[in-house]
């Protein structure tokens, strides 16, 4: 088994990059720990050549937004953020199948990129992806698990030149080198690139997606209450998931008829496998009563996910 040296990788990495950079660069910024190593990187390469670049979907965490141009400020990171909200959500308007929205959100990511660029002057793309989004979107001998929207998503005649520099690294890796670049992310847990755009089953509408913004806000909330108070490990990655089901409720003394949430906590490495926890019921319980009363409006019916990675995946699409 080789050992990471991630001194080694920086080192080698920033005289790559100052080669092959040879002008102004953006990147795609999420404030996950990905983009951000790839964003320290390519800073220390070229300096105030790099603008990062952090979309506001529509499809973001709550307090997202605000709490990324935080960090990126911070960190001494020239950035600018562009709310695209409504662009997304009318890209995405009537679409259902998973892989179609991943490619749309990945072309719709492009685009608003090569926009930026041109008021930038930019010439090259700097994106955070790693190796499981390469080898989960297929290619060559690779079947497609699912595509990622920084590689099935990328169009055929994207104008800017494609810079990923920890592509071959693995998220432990990557969560190793963060550390040895003191990034304050090194530890956040994973969020996926289309948003919860993917966390949607079915149409990914407005008001659907802040349902599912508020119960995923839920879930780590409790989840990192209960691990701060000793009651549990913090899982590897942790969220709520809103179903193409309605079931039968009851509110009060009134028929209620609501969404169904699915709650995801997994156990992870290197994000290749992953092991469902058995989550304290004490924890399942309340992050239930807190969804179905704080959403009551909405929700009626919370379920909880038991299926490692193979044979589910993580993310539900």
């Amino acid at each position: 088994m080789s050992f990471f040296d991630p001194a080694k990788f920086t080192e080698e990495t920033i005289a790559i990059l100052k080669k092959q950079l040879s002008g102004k660069s953006i990147i795609a910024a999420s404030g996950g720990v990905d983009s951000t190593v790839a964003a320290a990187l390519v800073s220390k390469a070229v300096g105030d050549e790099l603008l990062a670049i952090y979309v506001d979907t529509g499809y973001m965490r709550l307090g997202e937004s605000e709490f990324v141009s935080s960090m990126l400020s911070e960190l001494g990171v020239k950035h600018k953020v562009v709310n695209a909200s409504e662009r997304f959500y009318e890209g995405l308007k009537g679409v259902i199948d998973s892989e179609e929205k991943r490619k749309i959100i990945g072309e719709l990511f492009i685009r608003v990129f090569e926009e930026e660029s041109k008021e930038y002057g930019g010439k090259y793309l700097v994106q955070g992806t790693i190796a499981p989004d390469w080898i989960e979107s297929g290619g060559g001998m690779r079947d497609t698990i699912k595509s990622h929207h920084n590689v099935g998503g990328l169009p055929e005649d994207m104008e800017m030149s494609l810079c990923e520099p920890i592509r071959e690294l693995y998220k432990d890796e990557v969560r190793s080198l963060a550390e040895f670049l003191a990034v304050p992310v090194a530890h956040r847990q994973p969020f996926p690139g289309p948003g919860l755009a993917v966390r949607v089953m079915g149409e990914a509408t407005p008001e659907r997606t802040e349902v599912v913004r508020q119960a995923c806000h839920i879930v780590e909330n409790e989840l990192e209450l209960a691990a701060k108070e000793g009651k549990m490990e913090l899982p590897w990655q942790y969220f709520a998931v809103i179903l193409p089901v309605k079931t039968v409720g009851v509110q009060g003394d009134v028929r209620a008829y609501g969404n169904t949430i699915a709650v995801r906590a997994v156990q992870s490495y290197d994000a290749m496998t992953a092991q469902a926890l058995e989550l304290p019921y004490t924890v399942l319980k309340k992050i239930s009563e807190r969804i179905t009363r704080e959403l009551k409006s909405e929700v009626n019916r919370v379920v909880y996910d038991i299926t490692d990675k193979p044979p589910g995946t993580i993310e539900w699409e």
